[in-house]
C-alpha cells in the first residue's frame, strides 16, 4: 500500500465504521465510463459535501492490492440490480493513483508541485514494479506501467482545484501537467481505464484549444445524474433522523435548500451529521476554511452588490448568470461572477429552473448575518443599520417610520418591477434584512384559515414579540390587519408563548401621482379577540 499508488482501503473502512449513508452508487456512474471515450470525469462541489468520502470509496473499490468485498457486499452497488452488473468486473481489478492536491500542497513548494506529484509517484511505481522502464517524460512512465501490467490505471485526484485556489503561481504547471496527462492525443486512453477529479470549482477556462476540455463535468450548478451525490438526498435524512430521533423539520430548516432537477432537495451532509452528533441544531459552517471566504467576496465593489446582499439576506432570490465565470478565485470581473463563487463555496443555492440565487438554509443565512455586520463599505453599514432600526421601529409599534423606510426602501425598485404583492414582498424581505439575530423567516405559512404573507419567529433566547405581517397591494393597511385576524393567522405560533405583534402594509399603486404611498398599522395581538 503506497500514498500516491494503490492507497488501499483503510480511509473508506474508517468511514464504513461510522454513521454511513450508502453513496456507493456513484460507483456505477464511474464504472459505465471504464474504456470508453467518456472516461474522464469531473464533479466539482461545495467543501464538506463529501468529495473526499467518495475518492476513498473510489480507491477502496479499484485499488488491486486489497480485497474489499466485505466494505462493498452490504452495499446499494453490490445489492441493487440498478447498480450491480458491473460489481464484481471491476472491484479491485486496477493500479490507481490516488492524488490528494492539499496534501500535496502540504509537503510542495508552490514552485515544486508538479515535479513533486511525477517524483513521488515514479518511485512508488518503481517500487511496486522493479523492472518499470521509466520514461523521459512522466505519461511515459505510465504508459510503460500499463504495458508492464497489461491493465491501464484508474487515476483519482481529490481537491484537484486546490493549486489554482490556494497558490495561484503554481496555476500555469499544474495545468499544463493535466494536460499532458488528459489532453495527450492517442496515449490517455492506453494509460487510463477511467479518470475522477474532484474539487470546489469546475475546470478553469482560458480560452485555449489546449484546454483540459475532455473531462465530462458534473458542478453544483447542473450536477445532472451526480446530483444525489453531491450531498444528502432527503430520504437519507428522514431515514437518519428516524433512527436517531431528530426532528426532521428543524434538519430540513437548518441544511437544507439545495435542488437539483433529477434529485429534488440536498442536505449538506457534513453539518446533518454533526447535527446528529452533538444533538445540536447549530452552524457548523464555521469549523470550514470557507467561512473565512466570504467576507471577501461580499465586500466587492461592483454595482448592486450591496443591494444583491441584501435581498439574499432578507430571504430574497435573486438572477445569476454563471456561463461566464472563468472558473477561478482571482478573474473575478461582475456581480455574477461573484454569486456564481458564492455558489460553487456552498453559499448560495441556484435553481436551473429560474436561474436565481438564493441563501439556501438557516445555517448559512447565520453566517450571512454575522458577517454582513463585519463588512466596510459605506452602502453595506447603512442599509445593517436602517434595518436594524426598522426592527426597533416595528417592535416599538412605530408604523409611520415602518412606512417610510419600507417608501425608501422602494424607491430603489425600478418602477415596471414594483407592480403586485410580491413585488411588495420582496422589498419587505430586503428592508428586515437584519432579522437574523432575532427572527426566524416564515413565508406562507399555514395558518387559521389560510398564509400568512410572512411571519418573523423569534429564536429561542430572543425577547422580541413574533411579527405577522400582512401586505395589501391597492387596498388598505386596516384591511390587512382584519385579515391576520379574521383567518386567524396568529393560531399557528400561538405555541410559542411570547407577544405577537400583527403589521398590516399596503401600497397604493392605483393612487393619483405623488399620492401612491405605503402606508402601515401595527397592532398587539389579544389571544381574546379572535374568539369573542
Amino acid at each position: 500500500m503506497g500514498m500516491y499508488l494503490n492507497p488501499g482501503n483503510s480511509g473508506f473502512t474508517r468511514i464504513r465504521n461510522d454513521i454511513y449513508v450508502d453513496k456507493s452508487g456513484l460507483i456505477s456512474l464511474i464504472n459505465e465510463t471504464i474504456e470508453t471515450p467518456r472516461l474522464l470525469t469531473c464533479v466539482s462541489r461545495p467543501r464538506r459535501f463529501g468529495k473526499s468520502f467518495a475518492a476513498k470509496m473510489l480507491c477502496a473499490y479499484y485499488d488491486k492490492t486489497c480485497d474489499s468485498s466485505a466494505l462493498f457486499d452490504d452495499l446499494a452497488i453490490a445489492q441493487d440490480e440498478k447498480f450491480n452488473k458491473t460489481y464484481r468486473q471491476h472491484l479491485n481489478q486496477y493500479d490507481v493513483i490516488y492524488l490528494d492536491m492539499t496534501n500535496v500542497l502540504g509537503k510542495a513548494d508552490s514552485d515544486s508541485i508538479v515535479p513533486f506529484i511525477q517524483n513521488s509517484v515514479t518511485e512508488e511505481l518503481l517500487e511496486a514494479y522493479p523492472d518499470l522502464k521509466v520514461g523521459n517524460v512522466f505519461d511515459e512512465t505510465l504508459l510503460h506501467t500499463a504495458e508492464l501490467t497489461g491493465n491501464k490505471l484508474i487515476m483519482i485526484i481529490d481537491e484537484w482545484d486546490a493549486p489554482i485556489r490556494e497558490t495561484p503561481k503554481s496555476q500555469k504547471p499544474y495545468l499544463d501537467f493535466l494536460r499532458t496527462l488528459f489532453k495527450s492525443s492517442g496515449t490517455t486512453d492506453q494509460i487510463f481505464a477511467a479518470a475522477y477529479m474532484t474539487g470546489i470549482l469546475p475546470i478553469k477556462k482560458d480560452g485555449s484549444q489546449s484546454a483540459i476540455s475532455d473531462f465530462k463535468e458534473f458542478t453544483v450548478i447542473k450536477p445532472r445524474k451526480f446530483g444525489g451525490y453531491v450531498g444528502f438526498t432527503e430520504t437519507e435524512v428522514k431515514r437518519l433522523c428516524e433512527e436517531y430521533h431528530c426532528d426532521f423539520e428543524k434538519m430540513k430548516r437548518w441544511y437544507d435548500g439545495y435542488w437539483f432537477r433529477d434529485t429534488g432537495s440536498i442536505y449538506n451532509p457534513n453539518s446533518v451529521m454533526e447535527a446528529i452528533r452533538n444533538d445540536d441544531f447549530d452552524s457548523y459552517w464555521t469549523q470550514t476554511s470557507a467561512a473565512g471566504s466570504l467576507m471577501g467576496y461580499i465586500s466587492m465593489d461592483f454595482d448592486g452588490l450591496s443591494k444583491t446582499v441584501a435581498e439574499l439576506i432578507g430571504g430574497g432570490e435573486v438572477k445569476a448568470e454563471p456561463r461566464g465565470f472563468l472558473n477561478d478565485l482571482v478573474t473575478i470581473r461582475n456581480r455574477d461572477d461573484v454569486l456564481t463563487i458564492l455558489t460553487h463555496l456552498g453559499y448560495l443555492a441556484y435553481d436551473e429552473r429560474t436561474g436565481k440565487v438564493r441563501i439556501p438554509n438557516e445555517e448559512i443565512h447565520m453566517e450571512f448575518t454575522r458577517i454582513i455586520r463585519e463588512v466596510k463599505r459605506d452602502d453595506t453599514i447603512r442599509r445593517v443599520r436602517e434595518s436594524e432600526q426598522l426592527i426597533y421601529d416595528t417592535v416599538h409599534e412605530n408604523a409611520e417610520a415602518v412606512a417610510k423606510q419600507i417608501e425608501k426602501i422602494h424607491s430603489e425598485e425600478s418602477p415596471l418591477h414594483y407592480n403586485n404583492e410580491q413585488a411588495l414582498r420582496s422589498v419587505i424581505k430586503r428592508a428586515y434584512f437584519s432579522f437574523g439575530d432575532e427572527y426566524v423567516l416564515f413565508e406562507e405559512l399555514p395558518a387559521g384559515g389560510g398564509y400568512a404573507d410572512v411571519v418573523y419567529l423569534p429564536k429561542k433566547d430572543s425577547m422580541m414579540p413574533a411579527l405577522v405581517v400582512e401586505l395589501k397591494w391597492n387596498k388598505t393597511a386596516e384591511g390587512a390587519i382584519r385579515q391576520i385576524k379574521k383567518r386567524h393567522y396568529p393560531s399557528a405560533i400561538q405555541e410559542y408563548g411570547g407577544d405577537i405583534l400583527l403589521v398590516g402594509i399596503n401600497y397604493s399603486k392605483e393612487a393619483p401621482p405623488g399620492e401612491r404611498k405605503h402606508t402601515c398599522i401595527i397592532e398587539k395581538y389579544q389571544m381574546k379577540t379572535d374568539h369573542e
